[in-house]
């Protein structure tokens, strides 16, 4: 009898399955694949990759943003904007909209939601993921825009932004999702955080929510009243959350997956021996570091006052470890050369900017032990340990657990640097617990990678004012670098701007806060059905409604 029950069960769960699979591999869809589920789809909150790039197929922008490889810069095209055009000084910027925007509810996209989105992004009280970047705007001392200052209406599809004088003004200024007025304002700001426009929004861009089904998948249907709309377009977006690595790489082969980025290099030659699957490194935004802390992080935790760090606060010995580490061993090795070794944090895609003339630290031991030498770190006892002042040169190296290349790239360093007398202790933390010590200067070390915004902003990460600067980990602090970093945000002749970017790269190479290691490629792997796709450094997964599929 129990048979009886159980078979029609097993055949429903089985049918269902098939059906998903089916459904997924339907030939109007694209399946992408991500690693874990968004927290919410509001524009406002969205602080991950993921949900950056879902919330950016729902709203619209006022710019349309493209990156230019042969400038190595992002350039700005209509989008909700119409048509601009910048007063002499630059110092406002008309724009007209266009009249054929509107909501998913049906409701016109007007100059008083473009408003409206500027107050509310910069607004303390609701800690947007964009509060604290309009510095170019007219603002308060808490960094919220003045809007009456900021702002002037012509007309609902017309309007003035004024920005404040001797400031170095551009388009990226302009560049962010539009949310809708009549939707937000209902809702007082101190809950829009956890309000239900978060997981069903009304959106405006050229696909719109279908369906959420958590844990699982987020599908996006191609919204016909949005004016980006083509015939010819992909009809739904599949988002589906795959967290384990190795079913991510069956997928793909199965063509359950049409779409997924960090592939490790591995696996890379592996599925470009699939004929229906194609791969594309995308190289120049993220590059790996050791983290060295410059500065005794329980000292200025206890007193805000600066004392050097006992082992990395010597600018020689970070000098010397750079050169103990065998940078391109771990290239060779563990990236398979799907990236390059980093002298700066200024990419090579830049074209511009980037300083070529680097010349880098290159493996060189017997360097590295002559630094430590001139530094004071000598090996008394004879234990095979550096020592200075009865002090032994051991650290703790941290690194984020279940992360396969800082494993590799760890155990690396460990070996180089005991080749020089430094006895290093590798220890993995959970990803949360080692970003609370790194925000909290627990740590004396640890790897990591940045990810370089666009456009370029250098004062976040490596300022002096470690108050307002969170983001240079390390405690870095020269008063040179500091002078060039506030001379980029002067109004300067653009080759003033590159001398003072290169000037930048060559101060802060001297310097070593930190060993930069390599540029990590992204690697992207999509099937062959997929046409007119565009994967560059501006994001792995964009512009989705350009995307065709092969009949």
């Amino acid at each position: 009898m129990r048979l009886k029950f159980y078979f029609p069960a097993i055949l429903l769960l089985l049918i269902l399955t098939s059906c998903e699979k089916e459904e997924f591999r339907n030939t109007s869809r694209v399946v992408i694949a991500i690693q874990s589920e968004p927290e919410t789809l509001n524009p406002i909150y969205a602080f991950g990759i993921n949900e950056g790039v879902i919330t950016d197929h729902l709203f619209l922008y006022l710019l349309d943003l493209k990156w230019n490889a042969t400038k190595g810069d992002v350039e700005a095209f209509p989008m909700l904007a119409d048509k601009w055009q910048w007063n002499p000084d630059s110092t406002s910027i008309e724009i007209y909209l266009r009249k054929d925007a509107k909501w998913i509810d049906g409701k016109p996209i007007s100059a008083y939601d473009v408003v409206y989105s500027f107050d509310i992004y910069s607004d303390k009280a609701v800690q947007s993921r964009f509060y604290g970047t309009f510095k170019n705007f007219y603002h308060f001392e808490n960094g919220e825009v003045n809007i009456q200052k900021t702002f002037s209406v012509k007309d609902s599809f017309h309007l003035i932004i004024n920005f404040m004088p001797d400031k170095i003004i551009s388009l990226f200024d302009l560049a962010f999702p539009i949310v809708p007025k009549h939707v937000y304002e209902k809702i007082k700001r101190n809950e829009i955080q956890t309000a239900e426009i978060n997981f069903n929004p009304v959106s405006s861009g050229v696909y719109k929510l279908k369906k959420w089904e958590r844990n699982q998948y987020i599908i996006l249907e191609a919204n016909k009243d949005c004016f980006l709309y083509d015939e010819d377009m992909i009809k739904e977006i599949i988002f589906k959350v795959v967290p384990d690595y190795n079913s991510l790489l069956t997928q793909i082969k199965k063509g359950e997956i049409d779409f997924a980025e960090d592939i490790r290099p591995s696996d890379a030659r592996q599925l470009g021996n699939y004929k229906n699957l194609k791969i594309v490194p995308v190289r120049g935004r993220q590059y790996d570091y050791v983290g060295w802390s410059n500065i005794d992080g329980k000292y200025f935790n206890e007193t805000k006052k600066i004392k050097p760090h006992r082992l990395f606060g010597d600018k020689k010995v970070r000098q010397a470890l750079s050169y103990a580490i065998n940078r391109k061993e771990i290239l060779d090795q563990y990236l398979l050369n799907y990236g390059s070794l980093c002298n700066s944090p200024i990419s090579e895609i830049f074209v511009n900017e980037f300083d070529s003339s680097l010349a880098g630290f290159e493996f060189n031991p017997d360097k590295a032990k002559q630094l430590l030498e001139e530094a004071g770190w000598t090996d008394r006892n004879k234990n095979g340990v550096l020592e200075k002042n009865n002090f032994e040169f051991s650290f703790t190296l941290n690194i984020p657990s279940g992360n396969p290349l800082r494993e590799f790239a760890a155990t690396v360093i460990k070996n180089n640097l005991k080749q020089v007398g430094i006895e290093t202790n590798v220890e993995k933390l959970e990803f949360g617990v080692l970003m609370d010590g790194v925000l909290n200067r627990k740590l004396d070390a640890w790897i990591l990678a940045w990810f370089i915004p666009l456009p370029i902003d250098l004062k976040p990460y490596w300022y002096s004012d470690l108050t307002n600067t969170q983001m240079n980990f390390v405690g870095y602090q020269n008063r040179v670098a500091d002078d060039i970093i506030l001379n980029l945000e002067k109004k300067n002749s653009y080759n003033t701007y590159i001398e003072l970017m290169k000037r930048f790269q060559q101060v802060i190479s001297d310097d070593q806060p930190v060993t930069f290691l390599y540029w990590v490629d992204n690697i992207i792997c999509y099937n062959s059905r997929i046409k007119n796709i565009t994967i560059d450094p501006f994001g792995p997964v964009q512009r989705i409604w350009e995307w065709r599929l092969k009949n």
